[in-house]
């Protein structure tokens, strides 16, 4: 009993940072990342789970932190469709004042829709590829292929080009090509 505790401890004490800045990048705020995390650690350990080493904990946490988040966002569409019913003098949020398209990357990735931003942070940040997305997120692979592209494009927008090593590839294949005739 006391083996999970220590994986727990083991796990906030070496890795916490990493899962903060994990959390950070999923939602782009720096206090709901942390209960992100607080959320994804009892998710995590709130039941035994035997022979659970530091590394795979932290497997568990990270899935935890994207679950909590699409759910997160799932419960806050619902309450803005039905919110008019019990508050209906609500003002609505000033939705243009929050976007900037800055220079730094986590400005770029607030822009981007929940899922978008989900399925960016899972491609370019945890390196998954397109079916093991849509597994985590329970998406078709046409939709997050959809959510790659229209975030790239969106990021492309506030960054400016992006570098991508296939490209630079492609550039100096068909360079070469050319040398031989």
């Amino acid at each position: 009993m006391a083996q999970w505790r220590d994986t727990m401890e083991q796990l906030v004490r070496d890795r916490e940072r990493a899962l903060l800045s994990y959390a950070y990048l999923v939602c782009g705020d720096a206090v709901q990342a942390q209960d992100l995390v607080q959320d994804a650690l009892v998710r995590t350990f709130s039941r035994e789970r035997r022979g659970l080493t530091a590394v795979k904990a932290e497997g568990y946490v990270r899935r935890a932190i994207m679950s909590s988040f699409v759910d997160q966002y799932r419960r806050q569409q619902r309450w803005q469709r039905v919110q008019h019913l019990f508050r209906p003098e609500a003002i609505a949020p000033d939705r243009f004042g929050q976007v900037e398209a800055g220079s730094d990357v986590v400005d770029a990735l607030a822009t981007l829709p929940p899922r978008v931003r989900a399925c960016v942070v899972l491609r370019f940040f945890d390196d998954l590829t397109v079916p093991q997305i849509a597994r985590q997120l329970g998406l078709a692979e046409g939709t997050i292929k959809r959510y790659l592209s229209d975030g790239m494009g969106q990021l492309e927008l506030a960054l400016g080009p992006l570098e991508d090593a296939d490209s630079a590839d492609s550039e100096s294949a068909p360079a070469s090509g050319r040398n031989r005739s």
